[in-house]
């Protein structure tokens, strides 16, 4: 399986992927809004993981190539969203469209024209009726995003990410939801 748009080509995971992927995710600039930095081990493990899903899903968080040149620009995709999580959001939905990208490549548009060709995918071939992102309240440039593809907030699905722990800074999340 593979998405193009004018400018990226969302494609399965390569080997050659990995240690790009594990110094965009080794980046704290990258990172300021998830717990920690990955390691290379942990990069590794979370690109087994989406190989996996892909595998049995048909879908996953994808490696985001830059059409012109080749280079990884990160990665983007629809995935299910794991049970604990799953049951703090109201009305559980299943799946939902994420995105990370090297930081030398923000302002440029590519995570909404990305999503973009992923929620297309999610609702024209998978035939969802419903697709969520979420992020941590204070993650302004992921709820632009957000924003831009026409997902909409409601307050009262705002949640306590269950895979922090309780006070974590991170913790307080939002959700967006757009429907078929």
């Amino acid at each position: 399986m593979r998405l193009e748009t004018d400018r990226l080509v969302l494609r399965p995971w390569q080997d050659t992927d990995r240690p790009q992927l594990a110094a965009i995710l080794g980046d704290a600039e990258v990172r300021r809004f998830y717990p920690k930095v990955l390691t290379p081990e942990e990069t590794n493990q979370l690109i087994d993981h989406a190989i996996a899903c892909a595998s049995e899903d048909g879908f996953s968080f994808f490696a985001a190539e830059l059409k012109q040149t080749g280079r990884l620009a990160g990665w983007l995709g629809l995935g299910r969203i794991p049970t604990d999580t799953r049951a703090a959001l109201r009305g559980m939905p299943e799946v939902e469209i994420g995105w990370q990208f090297d930081k030398s490549l923000w302002g440029q548009g590519l995570a909404p024209e990305g999503a973009r060709a992923w929620l297309d995918y999610g609702f024209g071939i998978l035939g969802l009726a419903e697709i969520v992102a979420f992020t941590y309240a204070g993650n302004a440039p992921s709820r632009r995003v957000m924003e831009k593809l026409g997902m909409v907030r409601n307050p009262q699905d705002d949640f306590e990410y269950p895979r922090l722990p309780s006070g974590h800074h991170l913790r307080p999340h939002v959700l967006y939801r757009i429907a078929r």
